[in-house]
């Protein structure tokens, strides 16, 4: 009598876990995923340790919106076009991993850079100079990555700066960028037409990003399929400077809840 209790208390247990992990699952695939930023690609709209939830819904769903690309159909259901500068989350085209950038080119859309500004459809984009981004030079996030500096080299525990501009695309979409070298290898750049299906996108730290600017044949992201969007970053929920989420004097109580623009 009391193995069969026992058993029966197990069963219990297992049964609520798969339950969790079945409804953990359908709100991660249907309407929000968690997201790490694990790079300094975006700052400073974003910084390495922030936490934010993906919007899924924004976009519609395809065969990525499930846990390991597994739904069983290709395309988008449910659809709908970002707006350029969007923040997205999407799978990059070759290497199946997640990455965080901002829509500038829509199907279409000509882009091009040219000594560090952003052209669109033939129209460049405004920079207002701001107060330069500063931050401190010492290893972040869980991967320990150094920051880049545009008044390097700066020592351990330095203040590491970048200089910063409000961006202005055509249409009125504002946003912050960051430049670390006056002459970036991402400064220049061909002009590209966004084909039908896609989109451009790019880090808003410009000189410190691997975005559509870089083909995939070298290493870049290229265009984007829109089959990969997997959602849009609203907001940022929780960050952390530290090496670890527990070391609670990393947090950065001040960017708690913060919209994204």
């Amino acid at each position: 009598m009391a193995t069969s209790a026992k058993q029966d208390g197990v069963w219990e247990t297992v049964k609520t876990v798969v339950y969790a992990l079945l409804i953990a699952g359908v709100f991660r695939t249907l309407f929000f995923q968690p997201f790490w930023i694990p790079s300094g690609s975006m700052k400073d709209t974003l910084l390495v340790g922030d936490f934010l939830f993906v919007n899924k819904m924004a976009y519609g769903y395809s065969r990525h919106s499930c846990p390991f690309s597994i739904c069983p159909f290709s395309g988008r259901i449910f659809g709908s076009m970002p707006e350029r500068g969007d923040v997205v989350v999407f799978r990059h085209p070759v290497n199946n991993t997640d990455f965080i950038k901002r829509v500038i080119g829509l199907p279409g859309d000509t882009v091009q850079m040219r000594g560090g500004v952003l052209f669109l459809n033939g129209e460049p984009a405004t920079l207002s100079p701001e107060a330069p981004f500063v931050e401190e030079f010492t290893r972040q996030g869980p991967q320990q990555q150094l920051p880049r500096c545009s008044n390097a080299p700066v020592g351990q525990g330095g203040l590491c700066e970048k200089d910063r501009f409000t961006e202005t695309l055509p249409g009125g979409v504002t946003h912050s960028v960051l430049s670390i070298d006056e002459d970036g290898r991402g400064d220049d750049t061909p002009e590209y037409v966004v084909p039908e299906g896609h989109v451009f996108v790019m880090g808003d730290n410009r000189d410190n990003s691997i975005d559509s600017r870089f083909p995939q044949s070298v290493g870049g992201v290229g265009f984007v399929p829109m089959e990969n969007l997997l959602g849009r970053a609203d907001r940022v929920m929780f960050s952390s400077a530290g090496q670890r989420m527990i070391y609670f004097w990393t947090w950065r109580s001040d960017r708690f809840f913060e919209a994204i623009e």
